[in-house]
């Protein structure tokens, strides 16, 4: 009973991880966007002290703006953002098969490969050139430095 609760509850999380629900208030939980596109009226136009316009102007301008820059996106992501999310699916889809069916099979082929190569290099190591290395040290052991001042 234990084993079929646990399998459902499985199959529950996994059903999940395709339909949870999204936030339509925090659209950016992780932040990534937080530094890239949060331009706002003030920092993209500034008037110095001595040199302001009409504050009509200056209100009609920022209302413009902000107004404009917010029907815009709206605009633009209402008629890109649907191909661009299907393009960006396909995209990562396609990365994350190469990834799983090849870059990391790939890889793991090679360290198979090369820990076969790795020893044969270590036994050809420890065969010709220890023993060398062994007869110059026994060669230079006996070398003695002496220093004089004259």
């Amino acid at each position: 009973m234990a084993e079929e609760r646990t399998e459902l509850e499985e199959r529950i999380i996994i059903k999940d991880q395709h339909t949870k629900e999204i936030d339509l208030v925090n659209r950016d939980p992780k932040c990534i966007n937080e530094d890239v596109v949060k331009v706002d009226f003030e920092d993209v136009i500034a008037e110095p002290v001595g040199t302001y316009s009409f504050d009509g102007v200056w209100k009609t301008s920022y209302t413009t703006f902000t107004v404009s820059k917010y029907w815009c996106y709206r605009l633009l992501s209402a008629i890109l953002g649907i191909p661009l999310a299907v393009i960006w699916g396909f995209l990562f889809a396609l990365i994350s098969f190469c990834h799983i069916w090849a870059v990391v099979p790939c890889i793991k082929s090679y360290l198979i490969e090369i820990q076969c190569v790795s020893r044969i290099y270590s036994l050809c190591i420890h065969t010709f050139c220890d023993p060398l290395f062994e007869a110059l040290s026994k060669i230079c052991s006996n070398v003695r430095v002496a220093l004089r001042k004259e």
